[in-house]
């Protein structure tokens, strides 16, 4: 009523041009209200809504031509919750492991993965990676200390997980995995067959090795992995190598550098990537005193280009699921290998390790070098590299239309103070929003 009683006053104003400032100066923040909704509407718009509009721009637009929806299409949205999991703490379905129909998953090798790496990149993954997630296992690479997150079990397996937050760098997470009735062969086989992930990984879509070494199993492999809703596929350059000592196995995996493969607009590059695991053999829960249990250490950390707080609220709730998702997919090798199937050949791969001692693990326990932290910021300077200029142009288009709309539509404090609330939640939704601005441009 407040609305029309100033509309009428106006209206009564003795001739036109009077009257016109004042209608000008009431119409502005109602218009600037009606742009923000449209655009809050347009970035939160349903997958229904994007099929049309690529539909429309296939039938009706000419191709190589610049169109009102290439640009709008770039205007930056807010994630989904789904969407901003990590990748391998995505909470998975409880059905059976089986490939996704939606979208068919593929594994090659490209031109030169038959070709041994040469002598100036046999290093993409060295013995400073087999130090620090040795130091990792011992708990002495003097970062913060782990805090627990979750201990759960089931009939063949059990589950401990802790988490810390560094200083530089995404959230770290640490887990211990028990499997009953399987060996660290198998484990480590397992963990390495990309032929075989295909079919129980429901990200993963995409699988290539890219180069490998005969020498010592060092493979360099990419991976794209699928994304739901409003998040575009991320795709992954993997170096990755297994150290032996005395049976108990150092896995490391982590995201290096590759320029032959260049860079894409999707599916977007992680640069700062890191999980690898120890894998030996313990004593089963079952008390017989039979080594017949599979212990598995698992540290991992990655940089999506998400809001951090987002993510690790997504790992607290799908992290148990995935979990489970790995146990199925474990039991499933399990009898796909013990029926006489052939080994694969990243199974091959996983068979070439470099032999290390329990002696030369304690001294690389004792050196006091760790170049892990150096490492993180080499990628966050890559991250920022990336990151679009007018990275507060989301902020201001949230609390500028909040403005707008708690002027507009009420005059009562209680409006206010909610759509104030609101519009600061949004501004404030974790310590990267301009990244994950940048990267919702990219969307499905």
């Amino acid at each position: 009523m407040d609305l029309v009683g100033a509309m009428l006053k106006i209206l009564q104003g003795p001739n036109l041009w009077n009257v016109l400032p004042d209608l000008m100066m009431f119409m502005l923040p109602l218009w600037t209200a009606v742009l923000f909704g449209v655009l809050v509407g347009w970035v939160w718009r349903p997958r229904w809504a994007n099929s049309a509009i690529n539909n429309l721009s296939t039938t009706c637009l000419p191709p190589k031509n610049y169109s009102s929806i290439d640009i709008v299409s770039s205007i930056p949205s807010f994630n989904s919750l789904k969407s901003q999991l990590p990748s391998c703490l995505f909470p998975f379905s409880d059905g059976s492991p089986e490939v996704s129909s939606s979208e068919p998953a593929s594994i090659s090798f490209s031109d030169t993965s038959s070709s041994k790496l040469d002598t100036e990149r046999k290093n993409f993954v060295g013995e400073g990676d087999l130090e620090h997630l040795s130091k990792l296992v011992e708990e002495k690479d003097e970062g913060p200390s782990w805090i627990g997150m979750m201990e759960k079990s089931t009939s063949n397996m059990s589950y401990q997980a802790w988490k810390r937050e560094p200083e530089i760098g995404p959230p770290q997470y640490r887990s211990r995995s028990v499997y009953e009735d399987t060996t660290p062969e198998l484990m480590r086989d397992f963990f390495w067959d990309d032929e075989f992930r295909l079919k129980w990984d429901d990200m993963l879509i995409e699988a290539e090795t890219l180069e490998e070494c005969q020498e010592n199993g060092t493979m360099v492999v990419k991976w794209v992995r699928k994304f739901p809703f409003f998040c575009s596929d991320r795709e992954y350059i993997i170096g990755r190598r297994i150290w032996d000592s005395d049976k108990t196995y150092y896995c490391v995996t982590k995201g290096v550098q590759y320029p032959s493969v260049p860079r894409r607009t999707k599916p977007r590059r992680v640069d700062l990537y890191y999980s690898s695991w120890m894998i030996r053999a313990v004593e089963s829960r079952k008390g017989d005193g039979e080594m017949s249990a599979c212990e598995v250490l698992l540290f991992h950390h990655e940089d999506m280009g998400i809001p951090w707080e987002i993510a690790k609220l997504g790992v607290r709730q799908g992290m148990w699921g995935a979990v489970k998702k790995i146990d199925r997919g474990l039991r499933w090798y399990q009898k796909h290998m013990s029926s006489g199937a052939p080994l694969s050949h990243c199974g091959y791969m996983a068979h070439i390790n470099s032999k290390v001692s329990q002696a030369h693990l304690r001294y690389l326990n004792n050196n006091t070098t760790n170049d892990s932290t150096q490492e993180i910021e080499r990628c966050e300077e890559l991250v920022n590299d990336e990151k679009p200029s007018g990275k507060n142009l989301g902020k201001i288009l949230v609390v500028g239309g909040a403005i707008a709309l708690a002027c507009t539509v009420d005059r009562g404090l209680l409006t206010k103070a909610v759509i104030f609330g609101v519009a600061r939640r949004f501004a404030k939704m974790g310590r990267r929003f301009d990244v994950a601005a940048y990267d919702d441009d990219e969307r499905v």
